[in-house]
């Protein structure tokens, strides 16, 4: 079945959709001897596809790996202000990687990536509905966090309800679904009970376990099927 270029692209693991669009625009990709100029060209596997003067092969099996996000990185591939991201942490073979979802620069844990464009798109959205778990050490007070368990409205945004358990009192495990820019430290601020330290420590049925910081471990065929499945 024939798919928009771009797709194509995305699904190669090469680019996300809207950098295979700049690289259209940019005179980069070639179909079958031709340079394009639009992204609503459609291409199949007995196409030729050439991106900056490479090839794009048949896209591979899907792969997922878990990551242990440092401490100070930025999950991006560069950085305008210079920070280090975690493709500087990441060792050369798997800097081709796509991540899925974002942790701050600050969060550290569980980074899910993966060569498949189409699977980290559908782990992000919010209908797919994803659990992911953090500890928060925080401060404050706690009295009030019953407001972010049954969702809260913070500067015009609406946040869904939060499962929180209270470990003690500087820590709380957190468990959030809809994944919007910051949300648990925004919520956990709005309640009076401020973010020290964030830690994912699983996304969906996937745990971060005892991977070591900054290490990388490809998942079984096993844990992808239950993933696919979720949809």
């Amino acid at each position: 079945m024939k798919v928009r270029i771009a797709k194509f692209i995305a699904d190669s693991g090469i680019a996300s959709r809207r950098a295979a669009e700049d690289l259209i625009a940019h005179g980069a990709v070639i179909v079958n001897g031709k340079k394009i100029d639009t992204p609503i060209v459609f291409v199949d596997e007995n196409d030729t596809i050439i991106v900056n003067g490479k090839e794009v092969t048949k896209k591979s099996d899907t792969k997922l790996y878990a990551f242990h996000k440092p401490v100070n990185t930025m999950t991006t591939r560069a950085d305008p202000n210079g920070r280090q991201t975690i493709y500087d942490v990441l060792p050369n073979e798997y800097k081709n990687l796509r991540y899925i979802g974002r942790l701050d620069y600050k969060t550290t844990g569980l980074l899910l990536m993966t060569n498949d464009g189409e699977l980290a798109r559908k782990m992000t959205l919010p209908s797919s509905h994803i659990p992911r778990t953090y500890i928060a050490t925080v401060y404050g007070d706690l009295s009030k966090l019953d407001l972010a368990r049954r969702g809260i409205t913070v500067r015009g945004i609406k946040y869904a309800p939060m499962k929180i358990d209270v470990i003690d009192d500087k820590h709380l495990r957190v468990e959030i679904v809809e994944g919007k820019k910051n949300e648990v430290r925004i919520v956990l601020a709005a309640v009076g009970a401020p973010v020290k330290k964030l830690h994912r420590i699983s996304f969906g049925k996937i745990d971060l376990g005892n991977l070591p910081v900054g290490k990388i471990r490809e998942l079984g065929q096993k844990t992808i099927d239950l993933v696919l499945k979720s949809f």
